[in-house]
């Protein structure tokens, strides 16, 4: 569920969202990485000025927390 929601995000953000792909990592009983891989330009514009729109990413995922009380840590890499 939140990698789909991530997925559809990330790409109303992107210039390139046929780039964007998201990779989910279980690093415990209730904690998760999910990492999102867009080209260069769009990471710049998924982290956001000052790292506002990635900051309000991770809000909307921690509410997430409350439906299955997982953990999440959400962090961006480029494609070259």
């Amino acid at each position: 569920m939140v990698e789909k929601f991530l997925k559809e995000y990330a790409k109303l953000i992107a210039e390139y969202p046929d780039k964007i792909q998201i990779q989910r990592n279980n690093l415990g009983e209730n904690f998760s990485e999910i990492i999102i891989f867009a080209d260069k330009i769009d990471a710049g514009r998924l982290i956001g000025k000052n790292g506002k729109m990635i900051s309000a990413i991770k809000t909307v995922i921690l509410a997430c927390k409350v439906k299955d009380s997982t953990s999440y840590r959400v962090s961006i890499k480029t494609i070259e």
